[in-house]
């Protein structure tokens, strides 16, 4: 009989029982003199010891405002130090830093902070050409934040708040008094998801959620002291603040910021100069950074590993990041905010076919089920909604309890929403969103698949491919290309490619030639915007479901 679509990550290597705040004097005291951040538009560079005393000092400065463990606390900002010093004193005081979007607005700013209740925020004066206070002006001004009492503002002292440089303290003596206190289970994050069904809803995560997470990601990517990775990702990310923050942390690493946000020539820059060993992205900054007109003049040689995450990673564009950028011990990782995030990932001693091909095999201490619409198990190699099950799962959305139990079940299994398979060798593929998949004329089609062979064409950088309502067959494909610089592609020579090669109703029957796709600020293509911008081209609506 075939087995069924169950794995565990056995392990020799024990979850780390510990708080942020106890890793992080830890890695302090053990790392002490090795380099801890760079941030290159800031021209800083601190130790771990440097770093521990910033730290410290900001830590007892907010508990000397009155702030209680247990408090929240905002963050909204571009990648900066101050970003990461608020990470890691939150941590030591055991407030619950709330995870703000850069690109938020007024709406979803209000709705962030009311629903969290943060009592402080920390927040950039402004970035690029967003105000940030003059948003948190106008909402305050209008009484629309209640809970909200201190306003920290980086920079230039402002006339209406405290300032970042003003609120240290030098006095830790309650931080001692609260390492014997605060406990790995105490919630110590909140990370809003992207809400494109709907408001966006606060994973709560703890101190045990996202360092197990973030430490066995550096081991199976095998960070080393003194390794140096080139984050690129935004922090307020669960990419940048566990993948990249906290395997850095638990493993001896310098995090190297080339940017307050990504740019492609920032980053090829960094990973020069700064001769990083690894590199963190989505598949769309590694695409940008190897299309880059100048890409062929930096010396990337001291890359060795990394991790490519947040979207389905291409074949094709993994293969030519292993060829062209060095990364032969790129690793690829699954998962979702939930999941603190990580549940599947390669490992720099998999085959390569199997990481180029697959997320790789279940994360130590975790616990991953394939099931079909009844919640029945799946045999190996039949798709279904993946589950997991472990350490990594959120205590819950933050004060919605209702939205929780939709998606933990009884028995502590979190739906991802994601389809999958996993072969008999426990690799898993990552199939498509349950809500991407295009039923057409009663045939189940995957977009992920179509993607996968249209990025063979050697003239197509990029393609994303989608349902929109037929009324004929419920649904047609679609799918956006985007053409290599110089070269010339028609819809005669798309549909070419695929004619003998790909099913004729896997064929889009609908194909648009674009620039750019509309993405979140950590790179993620919004095919809900690109749906809605092709309904809206071709005149159609919604189609009744039975």
């Amino acid at each position: 009989m075939t087995a069924p679509s169950y794995v565990s990550g056995t392990s020799e290597t024990p979850l780390l029982g510990e708080t942020i705040g106890a890793c992080f004097d830890r890695a302090a005291a053990q790392w002490g003199s090795y380099d801890a951040v760079v941030v290159r538009p800031q021209q800083i560079r601190w130790t771990y010891a440097e770093l521990k005393q910033r730290v410290d000092a900001l830590a007892a400065g907010l508990l000397a405002l009155g702030l209680e463990p247990g408090d929240r606390i905002g963050i909204w900002s571009p990648n900066n130090a101050e970003w990461v010093l608020t990470q890691f004193a939150t941590a030591k005081a055991g407030l619950i830093l709330v995870n703000i979007n850069p690109a938020y607005r007024l709406h979803e700013l209000e709705f962030a902070v009311r629903h969290s209740g943060c009592r402080a925020i920390i927040t950039a004066a402004s970035f690029k050409t967003t105000d940030y206070l003059g948003m948190l002006r106008t909402l305050r001004s209008e009484n629309r934040l209640p809970h909200l009492e201190l306003v920290i503002a980086l920079g230039a002292p402002q006339r209406d708040c405290l300032t970042f440089d003003e609120i240290s303290r030098a006095d830790s003596g309650r931080l001692a008094e609260l390492s014997s206190v605060l406990q790995f289970d105490d919630p110590i994050n909140i990370q809003f998801t992207s809400g494109t069904t709907g408001l966006p809803k606060g994973a709560t995560l703890t101190h045990h959620n996202i360092l197990n997470n973030g430490f066995f990601c550096g081991e199976l990517m095998n960070l080393q002291p003194g390794d140096r990775l080139c984050i690129p990702v935004p922090l307020y990310h669960c990419f940048g603040m566990v993948l990249s923050n906290l395997a850095c942390l638990a493993h001896g690493a310098t995090m190297v910021y080339p940017s307050l946000s990504f740019e492609p020539l920032a980053v090829l820059e960094t990973v020069q100069a700064e001769r990083c060993t690894a590199l963190h992205g989505v598949p769309t900054m590694f695409i940008a950074e190897m299309e880059h007109p100048e890409f062929a003049r930096f010396d990337l040689s001291s890359l060795r590993t990394g991790i490519m995450a947040g979207a389905p990673c291409p074949i094709e564009v993994m293969r030519r990041v292993i060829r062209q950028m060095h990364l032969g011990e790129i690793t690829i990782a699954y998962g979702m905010t939930e999941t603190s995030p990580v549940s599947f990932q390669t490992s720099v001693t998999d085959p390569l076919e199997r990481r180029v091909t697959t997320v790789g095999r279940i994360h130590p201490h975790l616990e991953v089920k394939i099931v079909d619409a009844a919640g029945r198990v799946v045999p190996r190699g039949t798709p279904g909604e993946l589950l997991t099950r472990g350490y990594s799962v959120m205590r819950g959305y933050w004060d919605d309890a209702e939205q929780t139990a939709h998606v933990i079940d009884a028995a502590g299994w979190m739906h991802t929403g994601d389809l999958a398979t996993i072969d008999e060798e426990g690799y898993c593929n990552i199939v498509g969103r349950l809500k991407d998949m295009v039923i057409r004329g009663g045939e189940n089609i995957y977009p992920r698949e179509i993607e996968e062979f249209l990025f063979r064409h050697p003239k197509i950088e990029a393609v994303q491919v989608f349902g929109v309502p037929d009324r004929r067959f419920g649904e047609e494909l679609c799918a956006w290309v985007k053409v290599r610089a110089g070269e010339t592609l028609t819809e005669a020579d798309v549909r070419a490619f695929c004619e003998g090669q790909i099913a004729r109703y896997k064929i889009p029957r609908y194909l648009r030639f674009v620039s750019d796709y509309p993405m979140t600020v950590t790179g993620k293509v919004q095919k809900f915007a690109m749906r809605q911008t092709m309904m809206k081209e071709l005149g159609v609506t919604e189609q009744p479901t039975a």
